[in-house]
C-alpha cells in the first residue's frame, strides 16, 4: 500500500466531511487528500511520499480563474473588461482565497512538516490559498470543468456582490471626481473635520464638499478610507438629473 493510500484510509472521515462542504462526491478521493499535502510534509517523508499539492495548485489556479471569469461574465454582462478583471483579481488573490479556505475550515486537514506546523503554518495565507487552489485542481481532475465550476459557484459566487461593493468603495474618489468633472468641469474637495482618540487609535471624520456645500461625511480609522467612504455615499445617492441643477446630497 502506498503512503498516499494509507493517508486516505487514516483521514477518510475528515475528507468525507470536507467533500460534503464542497457538495461534491469524489470518484478518486486520493486527489482530495493530495490537495492537502504541503511540500514540507512530503519532504519529511522522503521516498515514502513523493506527492505534494503544488501541481494540483498550478492546475487549480487556472481552473479557478476560468470558473470565476465565467461566473462574472454571466452575473455582470454590462461590466467592462477592465472592471471584470479587477473584480476577478479581488476574488482570487491570496488574501481572499485564504479567507474562503478558513470559511470551510481547511486548516486542520493540512499535512505540514513539523517546522511549518510549529510556525503556525495552518493559519498562513500563502499555505491556505495554495491549498484552496489545489482542491479546485483536484475537483477538476476528478470530475472535469463542469464539476469544478459548480464547486466555484458554491464557494466563490456568494462573494461576488461583497467584493464588487468593496471595489466600488475603494475606487469611489476617482469615480466621484469623474462624475463631477463631466457635469461641472470641477471636482470635489475633502476636508478633515476632526480626528478623535489616542494617537495609536484615531478616528477620522472627513467631509466631501462641492462649491462649499457638504455632500457627505465619512468616518474611519484611516483618513483615506474615510474619504473613500464619503465619496461612496455621494455616488450611492447620485441622481444625474437632480445633480445637474443642485449637486448636494444631504446625509440621512
Amino acid at each position: 500500500m502506498t503512503m498516499l493510500a494509507a493517508l486516505v484510509i487514516k483521514n477518510q472521515e475528515e475528507l468525507a466531511v470536507f467533500a460534503d462542504k464542497l457538495d461534491y462526491i469524489f470518484t478518486d478521493i486520493s486527489l482530495l487528500q493530495e490537495a492537502f499535502i504541503h511540500s514540507s510534509y512530503a519532504f519529511e517523508q522522503g521516498n515514502d511520499l513523493q506527492r505534494d499539492n503544488e501541481t494540483l495548485e498550478f492546475l487549480g489556479d487556472a481552473v479557478l480563474d476560468l470558473a470565476v471569469a465565467h461566473g462574472l461574465y454571466r452575473h455582470y454582462p454590462e461590466m467592462k473588461e477592465g472592471e471584470l478583471s479587477q473584480l476577478r483579481a479581488s476574488l482570487v488573490n491570496e488574501s481572499h482565497l485564504a479567507h474562503m479556505a478558513r470559511q470551510i475550515d481547511m486548516g486542520p486537514l493540512l499535512l505540514l512538516g513539523r517546522g511549518e506546523d510549529h510556525s503556525q503554518g495552518r493559519t498562513k495565507d500563502s499555505i491556505l490559498s495554495c491549498a484552496f487552489e489545489a482542491v479546485m485542481g483536484a475537483v477538476f481532475l476528478d470530475g472535469g470543468y463542469v464539476a469544478a465550476e459548480k464547486v466555484a459557484a458554491r464557494l466563490v459566487v456568494p462573494w461576488f456582490a461583497e467584493r464588487r461593493q468593496a471595489l466600488d468603495v475603494a475606487d469611489a474618489k476617482s469615480r466621484l471626481q469623474a462624475m463631477l468633472q463631466e457635469i461641472f468641469s470641477e471636482g470635489p474637495v475633502y476636508h478633515l473635520e476632526e480626528a478623535t482618540g489616542p494617537d495609536h487609535d484615531k478616528t477620522f471624520r472627513v467631509s466631501v464638499r462641492f462649491r462649499e456645500q457638504v455632500l457627505a461625511w465619512g468616518e474611519e480609522k484611516n483618513k483615506k478610507k474615510a474619504e473613500q467612504q464619503a465619496a461612496a455615499k455621494v455616488i450611492a445617492k447620485f441622481d444625474s438629473y437632480a445633480f445637474r441643477s443642485s449637486p448636494v446630497v444631504k446625509e440621512e
